[in-house]
């Protein structure tokens, strides 16, 4: 099955040399930054507010284990998202890209 893995980033520069280790090892076909979300969230019991860069990863649901692995390796945060969801659905040409850009 194919996923979506999203991740946060907190400035640009992580962002992009996490997408690109990602994609280099072929652990991922492509990977979408969405620059200056907008992100309220509570940690250690304080509401906080943080712009932060959104990660789309695509990649297969079994690579989820060494994506989430080299993501908590590279990330700059002591808990980073990593939230995946499985594509139901998608343009068969381009499932199968993402397939065939994957590391096996």
């Amino acid at each position: 099955m194919h996923q979506i893995i999203i991740c946060t980033c907190p400035e640009e520069e992580s962002a992009t040399k996490l997408s690109r280790v990602l994609v280099e090892e072929q652990l991922a076909a492509c990977v979408n930054i969405l620059p200056k979300i907008k992100s309220v969230y509570r940690w250690q019991g304080k509401v906080e507010q943080d712009n932060e860069y959104l990660l789309l990863i695509k990649t297969l649901e079994s690579k989820f284990q060494l994506v989430k692995t080299r993501i908590q390796v590279l990330h700059p945060y002591d808990v980073p998202e990593v939230i995946a969801l499985n594509i139901q659905q998608g343009n068969k040409e381009y499932l199968d890209w993402i397939s065939n850009s994957i590391l096996l």
